[in-house]
């Protein structure tokens, strides 16, 4: 299979922390001593290697990670856990969104998390290795990520959970911190909004490492960005997610899956953990 690429390119992280910090071109300029005509360039994924760690600081971001983004020396291993699997389809043509099913070897239980766009596969995959699907999780309610809801519970009869935050209509919703078992597995539903007003990340523990379905909470090299408070949706994924074991492996809404460790290190975005 074709290796996903990263969500995000550098311009989409300069354009989201201005966007998040409010900040325009023309005090950005002011800050950094970087022309408007610069900027704009670099806005629009024109590469000035000079100029593109000049600004970082002034956008709260890691220089060198950036850097490391526009040139594209970043580049997730791939990740591989039993019982995890990822799902990737087509939305609007010309972005892909990921779905993931979540099984206990032991007991067959599973439950899916989000639905992209096309849940057949996952259907299949299900008969396939002869699970039984019990839940249907909501990382939040973007139409992306929801769109085969009701297909998935009408073919596989699966309780639909969502954050009382953010419900999904027709769902049994949950408190953020709410905990969860899956044959021998346990899932933590942890809030990680910012991005969406209910936007939760679920922390599965009993596998052979952490893992953790995080959304559009955080991606390989990148962030959803604060669509309702980006101040929030930074906090939220240092509290919720930075604050895992290394080796957790983070499966995103977007992009390849990576791990807590990478993150640290090329996460521009959390330039703390340098």
């Amino acid at each position: 299979m074709k290796p996903i690429p990263l969500e995000d390119d550098f311009n989409d992280i300069v354009n989201k922390a201005m966007s998040g910090l409010r900040l325009t071109d023309k005090e950005l300029s002011r800050r950094t001593g970087v022309s408007m005509d610069i900027i704009h360039a670099l806005c629009r994924g024109q590469l000035d290697e000079t100029s593109l760690p000049r600004i970082a600081p002034a956008l709260e971001l890691d220089p060198q990670a950036l850097l490391r983004s526009a040139l594209k020396l970043y580049r997730p291993r791939p990740a591989e856990v039993e019982g995890v699997e990822m799902f990737t389809s087509v939305y609007r043509a010309s972005m892909t969104v990921n779905a993931f099913l979540l099984f206990d070897p032991g007991s067959k239980e599973a439950a899916i998390f989000d639905t992209s766009t096309d849940a057949l596969p996952i259907v299949d995959r299900i008969a396939e290795l002869g699970l039984k699907a019990t839940s249907l999780f909501v990382t939040h309610t973007h139409p992306d990520h929801i769109a085969e809801a009701d297909a998935l519970q009408r073919r596989l009869g699966v309780m639909v959970r969502s954050s009382n935050r953010e419900p999904l209509a027709g769902s049994t919703t949950f408190e953020p911190g709410s905990a969860f078992r899956l044959g021998n597995l346990s899932i933590e539903a942890r809030s990680t909004w910012g991005h969406s007003k209910g936007g939760t990340t679920y922390v599965i523990s009993g596998l052979e490492v952490p893992v953790a379905i995080v959304g559009d909470a955080l991606f390989a090299g990148s962030m959803g960005g604060g669509m309702v408070s980006y101040a929030d949706a930074l906090r939220t994924n240092r509290e919720a997610i930075f604050s895992l074991p290394d080796d957790t492996v983070i499966c995103p809404g977007h992009g390849p899956m990576c791990t807590v460790s990478e993150e640290k290190r090329h996460n521009p975005f959390f330039p703390e953990f340098k």
